[in-house]
């Protein structure tokens, strides 16, 4: 059985969380001033990008302080009534067993929408009464919805940490999974992270899964993905989606372009859809999307996108009829791009020499790539003498050489010769 790495390797110690240390030291001698009595400002209010530790931290701080921590998402409780029901009982009363209790309302954020109903001034009334301490999270503190509430709690800020900061966490669940990872592979995805702990963990996870080694190969590709909303979330949606029009809106979420987010669906379509029934259905959705995906190359005309959208996301949530939920199933990177990427190289240099070739013979770059230089790799590897006579002719570098001999040694005695 998987188990998501963000949740297996979560810190359970403040020592453990990655970064924002002056934060962290300003939330713990808040909560250690409420031993002297009721502080002025009886609510910390936790704010910064997602991914970063905010929640994590105060989760962190009651274990190692073995306080009963009270947690719950302030969007579930959207009401006056709902949010008093839960957060004010629990903001007045201590433990049954004389255990210190703190309270977390997690994702403020989705209680500024016009659902709210009396949600955010309730919460402000928690925080001004409030018997022990109370944490509050969201992305923005400075949304206008919380400028009184902002009054009654102490900010704190939480920043994007250095990479070498969440290098340091990845390097920490390399050696618990045993897994052997290239410094600059691990670098590379702690820079690509961006500050976003969460977002490494998961990539580090879909990358490394059911490998014992990592080198930077394998991870290199990744340049080809922008970041916004997280691709996994997105796929969710799409692969177990319960209605049309859900799986249709997270392509507005997407971080990766259409033709991209198609080579995603496919991929994982396959691990996730296990009735087979489903899957056949899953991938004649896909392969219709593909066609009107050909025919959108063919004709330039971008209409047909309606269709390989309605394909490609409505039409694979609904092939999922009978597949019954099997536990956490990691999401994998397309292993066609990762092909692409790491080849790329290879082909532009293949090009290169074709336009050497095309010179010399009046043909495409292309169809001389194509055509003539399987025979010159026979020739540059077999015959040192006759290569460097071809390359002279068309005048090919260093790197050319090495590219068609397949050998240090070989393109050296060959450049030898071209001297």
């Amino acid at each position: 059985m998987y188990a998501a790495w963000t949740l297996k390797h979560k810190p359970t110690s403040l020592a453990q969380v990655v970064g924002n240390k002056e934060a962290i030291q300003k939330f713990v001698d808040w909560v250690k001033s409420w031993e002297k009595g009721v502080p002025k400002k009886r609510a910390a209010f936790f704010y910064g990008p997602p991914g970063i530790g905010k929640t994590v931290t105060v989760e962190a701080f009651a274990n190692d302080s073995r306080m009963e921590l009270v947690e719950k998402n302030a969007s579930d409780y959207r009401t006056e009534d709902a949010i008093n029901r839960f957060a004010g009982l629990a903001s007045q009363y201590g433990s049954l067993f004389g255990v210190k209790r703190i309270v977390l309302l997690d994702e403020l954020d989705g209680l500024t929408g016009t659902a709210d109903r009396g949600g955010v001034k309730a919460i402000t009334d928690i925080a001004k009464n409030a018997q022990v301490p109370i944490v509050l999270i969201a992305n923005n503190a400075y949304d206008p919805r919380f400028s009184n509430l902002r009054n009654y709690c102490l900010l704190i800020q939480f920043k994007k940490p250095p990479a070498g900061e969440v290098m340091k966490h990845l390097r920490r669940i390399c050696e618990s999974e045993e897994i052997q990872v290239e410094e600059n592979a691990l670098k590379f995805i702690a820079q690509r992270s961006e500050g976003d702990v969460r977002s490494a963990v998961n990539d580090f996870q879909a990358l490394a899964q059911g490998k014992r080694k990592l080198i930077y190969e394998d991870v290199s590709w990744l340049a080809y993905r922008d970041r916004q909303e997280s691709i996994f979330s997105v796929l969710r949606m799409i692969i177990y989606g319960r209605t049309c029009s859900s799986a249709k809106r997270a392509v507005d979420m997407a971080d990766v372009d259409i033709d991209m987010l198609f080579e995603w669906i496919y991929e994982n379509a396959p691990a996730h859809l296990t009735d087979p029934h489903d899957l056949v259905r899953a991938m004649d959705s896909l392969s219709m999307a593909d066609v009107y995906r050909g025919r959108i190359r063919s004709t330039r005309d971008w209409s047909f996108t309606r269709y390989v959208i309605d394909f490609m996301t409505a039409g694979v949530a609904m092939a999922r009829q009978n597949t019954k939920a099997s536990g956490w199933i990691p999401f994998k990177f397309p292993q066609r791009i990762q092909m692409l990427s790491r080849s790329k190289a290879q082909r532009a240099m293949q090009l290169n020499i074709g336009y050497k070739i095309k010179r010399k013979c009046h043909i495409s770059a292309v169809r001389a790539s194509k055509e003539f230089l399987p025979y010159l790799r026979i020739i540059f590897k077999n015959n040192a003498e006759m290569a460097a006579g071809l390359a002279k002719w068309l005048d090919l570098d260093q790197k050319m050489i090495e590219h068609l001999a397949s050998s240090e040694e070989k393109a050296k005695a060959i450049a030898e010769l071209v001297r």
